[in-house]
């Protein structure tokens, strides 16, 4: 997820609280961290049905925004190195809200963060290890569906359409490491999407392995551009995304002739 407003400390006390929201229990009662299945997400309740919820997000408006920007030139990644896997949360069940979000299983950037993408993948694989990506640009209506199907106690995890967010801007990507051996997702100190202090990019729990990895897929993006956000050690946002307008080119148009 993109997330304008950050859970403080305090307010990471609501994690408990979540009982008819959420599938969340407390802290002490989840699984240890080295059990943290990364090809399973973390899931909340809808407020509403994702299906309700959608054609009044497609009937909605983007912010106005005042200013000269970058003409968009959104690149689909996996186009630009072959290794790049896709899991896309979002197309699937197994994401926050436990129902399909996108309509399509696709990943784009504004083709210089796509391309600082591929840079990173290009630097890691000699490690053993290629990148899987879950998410990248994001049209605005799907960050209306966010804040519209997640709890107001909980809006604090999503970012506010009034205000849009990088990946509406295709300048932010959500990115873990796999094992190139085995093709498999490797474990870091939590799982995707967790809304929970082990999702923290400098959390210092977990297995050694897994802080090492996580601190490697760090490395390796910051060195191509992009920043970590504090609270989430697999976004990224890229250093040129104040340049970028919000868009809202549903998946179905990108790509089109």
């Amino acid at each position: 997820m993109s997330h304008n407003q950050r859970v403080t400390p305090q307010k990471f006390l609501m994690l408990c609280l979540w009982g008819a929201f959420t599938a969340c229990t407390p802290l002490a009662a989840q699984t240890t961290v080295s059990d943290v299945n990364p090809a399973v997400s973390f899931h909340i309740t809808p407020v509403r049905p994702v299906e309700e919820l959608r054609p009044e997000a497609l009937a909605a408006h983007p912010p106005e925004e005042e200013g000269s920007f970058r003409q968009p030139d959104l690149v689909e990644v996996v186009t630009l190195d072959p290794t790049i896997k896709l899991d896309i949360r979002y197309a699937t069940t197994n994401n926050f809200l436990g129902t399909p979000v996108y309509t399509q299983a696709r990943a784009f950037l504004q083709r210089p963060a796509a391309e600082a993408v591929a840079r990173a993948s290009a630097e890691l694989r000699p490690l053993g290890y290629g990148l899987i990506l879950h998410d990248g640009y994001r049209p605005w209506y799907i960050t209306r569906i966010f804040w519209d199907a997640v709890p107001p106690a909980q809006h604090i995890f999503v970012a506010d359409p009034q205000s849009g967010s990088k990946h509406n801007r295709g300048c932010a990507i959500d990115l873990s490491l796999y094992d190139l051996k085995t093709g498999q997702e490797v474990a870091m100190p939590s799982g995707y999407d967790e809304m929970t202090e082990r999702a923290y990019a400098d959390y210092p729990g977990g297995t050694d392995d897994e802080r090492q990895r996580r601190e490697l897929l760090r490395q390796a993006m910051e060195k191509q551009g992009f920043h970590v956000i504090p609270k989430e050690w697999w976004h990224f946002d890229y250093k040129d995304w104040k340049e970028y307008p919000i868009l809202n080119v549903r998946f179905e148009d990108l790509g089109k002739k």
